[in-house]
């Protein structure tokens, strides 16, 4: 069987703040068509690496290839082009206030395509539903959503202009248990239909072990383990345990369910769908 290939190729970056080391040489890759997640502590450097890799900064060192492309050397026309490519869901939504939600949708079409206005208000609908929002939530403004709708708002943009990476920074965090239960459907159904290859930061463990194929912990600068959770679940390095071995690392954990089916290596256990 051919090995995935690689989207993300993360090679010898280090980033500094000063004289804080964010990350050492850091290497990482994420393969075509997975779902892969970023964890670690306050101050490890996973929304630093995030926007390394979504050129919001450059590292100081090392280079870093998205989609084949390496972005130290892109000017700025490739840099758009490149964007185009990837979708990014922001922690706290990022939708312009001014705008309903159906037009902040469409903007990354109005900006980058040549579209009538009509048509970019129907791919807006139908992203809008492929999120679970209902049609009159695009009339609203991002104002006027609850947190789990403005989650889903800000999907359908970053789904906007048909991606083939998805980013998503802590797209459960803040929301009830049965809104991050419906958030980790969508990601799982995404990554189904539509062959994406997702790259998440998350604090939420039923999302990890729920949909993520591998996870990556950072501690210390550097990559302390990287596999499924299952994997992860039998190392003893002290920076991997605390995702397990704390009441709620233990609640999220059951016995082992079912294989990858093809994505990540290994099994990936499931927990219940509850959260806690």
């Amino acid at each position: 069987m051919t090995a995935p290939t690689a989207v993300i190729e993360i090679s010898k970056v280090s980033t500094r703040f000063g004289n804080h080391v964010v990350h050492s040489e850091l290497d990482l890759e994420v393969r075509r068509g997975e779902v892969f997640a970023l964890v670690g502590g306050s101050g490890s450097g996973k929304s630093t690496l995030l926007r390394e890799m979504i050129l919001l900064r450059r590292p100081d060192s090392g280079s870093i290839r998205v989609l084949g492309v390496d972005l130290q050397k892109l000017d700025d026309d490739a840099a758009l082009a490149l964007r185009q490519r990837w979708g990014v869901m922001f922690q706290h939504g990022g939708l312009f206030g001014s705008l309903t939600v159906r037009e902040n949708i469409g903007l990354p079409l109005r900006e980058h395509t040549g579209l009538a206005d009509a048509l970019i208000d129907e791919i807006a609908a139908w992203k809008l539903a492929m999120t679970g929002l209902e049609p009159e939530a695009g009339a609203k403004y991002p104002s006027e959503l609850s947190g789990g709708m403005m989650k889903r708002a800000s999907l359908a943009r970053a789904l906007a202009l048909d991606p083939e990476l998805l980013f998503l920074d802590e797209p459960t965090a803040g929301l009830d248990s049965h809104s991050a239960g419906g958030v980790d459907e969508l990601v799982r159904k995404l990554r189904e239909l539509f062959g994406l290859t997702i790259v998440m930061i998350t604090h939420d463990l039923d999302l990890l072990w729920q949909v993520a194929d591998r996870v990556t912990v950072l501690a210390d600068g550097r990559v302390q383990g990287i596999g499924s959770m299952s994997e992860l679940s039998h190392m003893d390095n002290p920076a991997i345990r605390q995702f397990f071995d704390g009441p709620r690392g233990r609640a999220a954990q059951q016995p082992e369910k079912q294989q990858a089916g093809g994505h990540g290596s290994g099994t990936i256990a499931g927990p219940s769908s509850k959260r806690r």
